[in-house]
């Protein structure tokens, strides 16, 4: 039987068919994508409180949703697509994990990004955690984030409220160490926690320092009667453990009752645009908070590279957004440093491989951040920001003093 033979041309296109194939097939096997992840997307998804108490934090969702847009329109992250599910839970934690709940079972996200409030990530901590889905840079300062051993899927982003309660100690401690303490905090984790910072430092002798302390719920109407209450305690220094609603109202009745304490507030309060001004800029002169990050209030910044990109995105991508709201710079980025984390992944979208990243940040250095201020975490550490640096409000905008300092 005579053999068949084929020109020279068709083995050599069919060689480079096949070697192509395999090529192509390489190339796909190499990418690995988890739930939410493909070749043209990466789909995230977040609670914020677009409506009840909380809700001047519902701006932090808006600017995310905005950088993404942003980043999608200059090609992605390695080609892929930003899809940012950010929906409303009301500050409640029953709305909280109905929404997260949906967001993992039917939308199916890659991970969970920004979800914001201590109470609503603490109702969704062990779900999130069972379902080994990445809990990403909480909008939370609750130091309970940073349990790798006992939550390997959560990771938070904010300067630990503890480590900020315990500058506010040692500040006392060395600036007035015969203070009279009033504290007033919310009376959930995140308030008990910051509460807890300022405890470990005033404890001991310290401990008499603290002569009233008053709580109040986050369905309370106003703060009125509780700082009434620590006014008459005698105390001249003032720790307000607030949220920005109720941070305007302490601020402005402390004023307006002729209490002149020394007032120290908690940096998740102390935005310009959404508590000083409402509250009366005169009302909050020499009002003593930490900061970790740029004011786009402080002149200082004014013609700094990385303000100027940021006003020029805002008045770009979100134009109705406030520029004196600080929410709208820690949003920036916070989602700076969740693309920074995709990018690290590479072709390798896998829910296990996003943690991996997430916790391999090297003095990750967003230009926002404070002078000296750098981005860190490892296998053992979730705790991203650990610095800070103090600064006092001059009646136009917060002027920083002292050194960077650490929650050591």
């Amino acid at each position: 039987m005579r053999s068949v033979q084929f020109p020279k041309s068709l083995w050599l296109a069919a060689a480079i068919a096949v070697g192509g194939s395999l090529f192509a097939s390489g190339a796909l096997a190499q990418a690995k994508y988890g739930p939410g992840a493909s070749a043209k997307e990466i789909k995230l998804g977040q609670t914020m409180p677009y409506s009840g108490p909380a809700s001047a934090y519902g701006t932090i969702g808006k600017v995310q949703q905005a950088y993404f847009r942003k980043v999608n329109e200059e090609g992605g992250v390695n080609g892929r697509m930003i899809n940012l599910l950010s929906v409303d839970d009301g500050y409640s934690p029953p709305k909280a994990v109905e929404q997260v709940r949906k967001l993992v079972e039917q939308d199916e996200v890659l991970a969970l990004f920004q979800t914001l409030g201590t109470p609503s990530n603490s109702a969704i901590h062990k779900y999130v955690n069972a379902k080994k889905v990445p809990h990403l840079f909480l909008a939370t300062g609750a130091t309970k984030w940073n349990d790798p051993k006992n939550y390997p899927w959560t990771m938070g982003f904010n300067l630990s409220y503890q480590t900020e309660g315990a500058i506010y100690g040692r500040y006392l401690l060395k600036n007035k160490p015969n203070a009279k303490v009033a504290i007033l905090y919310q009376n959930d984790d995140y308030g008990k926690d910051v509460l807890a910072g300022v405890k470990q430092v005033l404890s001991g002798a310290n401990a008499k320092m603290i002569v009233a302390e008053a709580t109040y719920e986050v369905t309370d109407p106003t703060v009125d009667s509780q700082i009434l209450t620590l006014k008459a305690s005698g105390a001249d220094t003032f720790i307000n453990i607030t949220t920005p609603k109720f941070a305007a109202q302490a601020i402005r009745k402390v004023y307006d009752s002729g209490w002149k304490p020394l007032h120290l507030l908690n940096n998740v309060g102390a935005s310009v645009g959404s508590v000083l001004t409402p509250a009366g800029l005169d009302k909050s002169i020499d009002i003593v908070t930490v900061q970790y990050y740029k004011d786009a209030t402080d002149p200082q910044w004014k013609d700094d590279p990385a303000m100027l990109e940021w006003r020029a995105f805002m008045a770009r991508y979100y134009r109705e957004g406030n520029v004196e709201d600080a929410s709208n710079i820690y949003g920036y980025i916070a989602a700076q440093a969740m693309v920074q984390v995709l990018k690290q992944c590479g072709n390798d979208l896998t829910r296990e491989n996003v943690m991996k990243q997430a916790a391999n940040l090297k003095n990750f250095k967003q230009s926002l951040l404070l002078p000296g201020i750098t981005l860190n975490t490892s296998p053992t550490d979730f705790a991203p920001v650990d610095q800070a640096q103090l600064s006092k409000f001059n009646g136009k905008q917060w002027v920083l003093f002292g050194d960077v300092i650490g929650g050591n």
